[in-house]
């Protein structure tokens, strides 16, 4: 907006049903107040103007705050974090061409992760569309792929319905991404604007209805199971039933594995909890799955990181799925009981008719499972040089405290998976990570998100030296929101580190690309007026994490770790999940000891 230009003040909130004239770009903030966002992420540009012109007046008054990315990918990482982090519907906002075609990786890791997010996109004007104008993209079409819905608004008569819709597709069912695309002549053509319409979607079934029958008999299943196990996946957490999940495995002592993003679905320190399954789960976990006799597979797709090899996958267990989304029923493993449904109303119908139930036997052999996959951690025996374990089981231990719990947003990569497996979470939502698309990137832009919509707790991003180079621009938010109080701690190992650990198993260590050269973090941070540590040494950690964590404001900490070491157990490509690659046993030498893994 120039100077000169009058700024009128927000007249919202609007009775829902009684219709004002206004701009179509004062619709879209209208439709945002209605829907209770507070929080934009965001980059300005030319087809987008009239919308930023119109947020004016809302951000003077208070009512929607407007992050400024650096890249408009962050700016979908960090509606993404924002909305993990509270079940809400998370906002990003760009405009046309380049600027939408850079939101398309954060929207694809979000759909993939089934995070509730709607993104707004400029257009150029109608009467240009299929032109070739400049910074013109066919952004519906190129979005359609990793998106849940979108659209392309040609007439502002159509947008305030267009809204309402995205929020609630956006929303309801199998959470994921709307995107909504709006030429630049809408945005500066006035209609009458009311939020009172009914939605009506033909075909669209956000919540089948449930099957009495099928959830009686899951329950007779489980009942009569010896060996019973829970395989609990994000869908616990969207549901909203972490509590229904742990008395129901506590009323009939049913253990629990969890997906990468179904951890602290039941507290880590529970007796009853197994950890992470899959391809970089813990063997005791893949073991359970391989020898259970029913498995109750809770709001997870059965993909390929914790299935491994499909025909060799719990071949002696009964199936039961419990999924919203039809299309994942039958998807890769066929279930003998399909429960189709949210999980919200399922479960409560399946506890009542849960049996008390003990299982010692099943329990004692697991426990034994357990201890003989401790006697080779190598965070037990690995103690002269910084690894990286030893750094995330340190943060577990500064941060195990924290009210509610950390909030821990990880990258992609090794660190990613040892953080799965060393630090405990208790709580529902305390990892968030991109796990479908595996984006690199992924871990400051999200902090930044889940930080600003929990001001009150400690949130920490861990990220690779590669992962973090690819977003590190966003620490200009940091200082821009206030010294939002961001912690970040960089596992500085001089590799993509999952990369080489491929190379080194399965390339006769042909390390190409992966060696990484990273800046002096110290420094860099010190250019953003960020505080940073070095930690080179073991002994220095704990009071690194101490300092971080008292520090008002971001703080950022280089870990510079042991380059090679890699991520035990690892369950090679065409591999069961219970033949994977154990961590070699302990022997002292220095530096990295070349032992080759077995199978």
């Amino acid at each position: 907006m120039s100077e000169s230009a009058e700024k009128k003040p927000a007249q919202s909130p609007l009775d829902p049903g009684e219709p004002r004239r206004m701009t179509g770009a004062q619709m879209v903030w209208e439709a945002m107040v209605h829907e209770g966002v507070d929080t934009v992420f965001g980059h300005p540009g030319g087809a987008i103007l009239p919308a930023y012109d119109a947020l004016s007046a809302y951000e003077d008054d208070g009512r929607i705050h407007h992050v400024l990315v650096r890249h408009e990918q962050c700016a979908a990482h960090m509606a993404d974090g924002y909305a993990r982090s509270t079940g809400r519907v998370g906002v990003c906002i760009a405009t046309s061409g380049p600027a939408a075609t850079n939101l398309i990786t954060g929207l694809a890791t979000a759909q993939m992760d089934s995070v509730p997010m709607v993104a707004i996109t400029g257009q150029v004007p109608t009467d240009l569309l299929g032109t070739d104008a400049f910074q013109e993209s066919d952004v519906v079409g190129a979005t359609q792929p990793v998106c849940k819905h979108n659209y392309l608004v040609t007439d502002v008569r159509e947008l305030p319905l267009i809204l309402k819709e995205a929020f609630y597709i956006a929303r309801e069912g199998r959470p994921g991404v709307v995107l909504v695309d709006i030429c630049k002549d809408v945005q500066n053509a006035t209609g009458e604007f009311r939020y009172d319409m009914e939605i009506d979607l033909p075909g669209f079934e956000p919540y089948p209805v449930m099957d009495a029958d099928a959830v009686a008999q899951a329950a007779d299943l489980i009942n009569r199971s010896e060996r019973p196990l829970v395989l609990a996946g994000h869908g616990i957490q969207l549901g909203g039933v972490s509590k229904e999940l742990l008395e129901m495995v506590e009323r009939a002592e049913l253990p629990v594995v969890t997906t990468l993003l179904g951890t602290g679905n039941i507290p880590e320190s529970h007796p009853l909890s197994l950890g992470m399954g899959g391809m970089h789960g813990e063997a005791f976990a893949n073991r359970a799955i391989q020898n259970c006799d029913v498995l109750i597979a809770m709001g997870m797709r059965f993909d390929d990181r914790i299935t491994g090899r499909l025909d060799r996958f719990a071949r002696q267990a009964k199936i039961i799925h419990f999924e919203l989304d039809k299309a994942e029923v039958g998807k890769n493993v066929v279930p003998d009981v399909p429960v189709i449904g949210d999980l919200a109303e399922t479960l409560p119908a399946l506890l009542p008719q849960i049996e008390e139930r003990r299982h010692q036997l099943w329990l004692q052999e697991l426990k034994e499972w357990r201890e003989d996959t401790t006697q080779t951690d190598i965070i037990n025996f690995e103690v002269d040089e910084l690894i990286p374990p030893y750094v995330i089981r340190q943060l577990w231990h500064s941060t195990k405290d924290t009210k509610e719990g950390a909030i821990v947003v990880t990258d992609v990569g090794q660190h990613q998976m040892w953080e799965s497996q060393y630090y405990i979470h208790d709580h529902a939502g305390q990892l968030l990570t991109s796990g479908g698309l595996g984006t690199m990137g992924y871990a400051l832009p999200a902090a930044i998100g889940a930080q600003m919509a929990n001001p009150d707790r400690l949130v920490w991003a861990v990220a690779g030296d590669g992962g973090f180079q690819m977003t590190l621009q966003e620490l200009a938010v940091l200082k821009q929101e206030r010294d939002l109080p961001v912690k970040i701690a960089i596992i500085n190992n001089g590799f993509l580190g999952m990369v080489r650990q491929w190379q080194q198993i399965f390339y006769d260590r042909r390390y190409t690309g992966t060696p990484v050269w990273s800046p002096d973090y110290v420094k860099l941070a010190e250019a953003y007026q960020i505080p940073a540590l070095i930690v080179t040494r073991p002994d220095q950690v704990p009071a690194a994490f101490e300092q971080a964590n008292n520090t008002p404001g971001p703080f950022l900490i280089d870990f510079r770790v042991r380059e090679e070491v890699n991520v035990y157990p690892m369950v090679a490509p065409g591999k069961a999940v219970d033949e994977g690659i154990r961590r070699p046993k302990p022997v002292v030498v220095q530096g990295y000891s070349g032992v080759a893994p077995s199978w």
